[in-house]
């Protein structure tokens, strides 16, 4: 592969996390792919600097996720903009808001690797055969994350599990799981003493020992539930909406923050 300079390479930015890994992999050397939201912020409540909004606006492809994760991004108007929650069925809470977390169901995510590389594809005609063969390679990654799910969650004691924020209800529907959650669909809100105690029942009513907190919140009040049940424990459910540093210096992206909830998952259903 030839290194290619800076001019050479088509401009991307994606709103968050997942979105900036997927860029990353169509993207490939012809690409220069930058995150909006930074490392280790949570992207639910974030807003751009002016210069951010600068870098928006000079780029060839900029990716968002839509849904209302990343609400400041709909109000930018670049070259080639990419929606990459558009043609999927999203599920609507109770106040008529979408559900943003499609990524972490990784049939969905598929969806939005395409829609992702047709973008590069728009701003790069000439290097269509590049992105096509780099999405194609990555898809092939995400079915064999698929199948691992499917293996993994195959034979488990319970289906039910206590997330921090209803982020997973696209993944428990694919998978067949039920997720109840200390938190609705925005993880900064606020805790109320009587979800704390209904959470606290309902594990141990369903032999529950593991409740799930994220990499990027205080664990305290996973905690407190978790020590409130016979034998509980505090384990990570990501999001993914965002890496820990030394999880990106290692490398990581959204495949191995997957296969990491599997593991975690599988401990807290009790898989065989």
């Amino acid at each position: 592969q030839q290194n290619l300079d800076a001019e050479d390479k088509i401009k991307v930015v994606a709103s968050f996390s997942p979105l900036y890994d997927f860029a990353r992999h169509i993207g490939g050397n012809r690409s220069d792919v930058i995150a909006m939201v930074p490392i280790g912020a949570e992207p639910h409540d974030w807003e751009p600097t002016v210069q951010q909004v600068q870098d928006m606006l000079s780029s060839d492809v900029f990716v968002f996720n839509g849904a209302g994760i990343d609400r400041w991004a709909e109000k930018v108007d670049t070259k080639i903009k990419v929606n990459a929650s558009q043609g999927l069925q999203l599920l609507v809470d109770s106040a008529g808001q979408p559900d943003p977390h499609t990524w972490l169901d990784p049939i969905m995510a598929k969806h939005q690797v395409e829609l992702i590389r047709d973008g590069m594809i728009q701003a790069d005609p000439q290097n269509t055969d590049y992105y096509t063969q780099n999405a194609k390679n990555y898809l092939v990654q995400i079915d064999s994350l698929d199948k691992n799910i499917i293996d993994g969650l195959s034979n488990c004691k319970t289906h039910d599990f206590i997330a921090f924020h209803k982020a997973f209800s696209y993944f428990s529907n694919r998978y067949n799981l039920t997720q109840h959650s200390l938190l609705g669909e925005d993880p900064e809100g606020e805790i109320p003493p009587q979800t704390l105690q209904q959470m606290i029942d309902l594990a141990k009513q369903n032999g529950i020992h593991i409740i799930y907190s994220e990499e990027l919140l205080d664990p305290r009040l996973a905690n407190v539930v978790a020590s409130s049940i016979p034998d509980g424990k505090n384990e990570v459910l990501s999001p993914i909406e965002g890496l820990k540093p030394d999880e990106q210096k290692a490398g990581w992206g959204y495949i191995e923050k997957m296969n990491m909830n599997l593991k975690n998952l599988r401990e807290g259903l009790q898989c065989q």
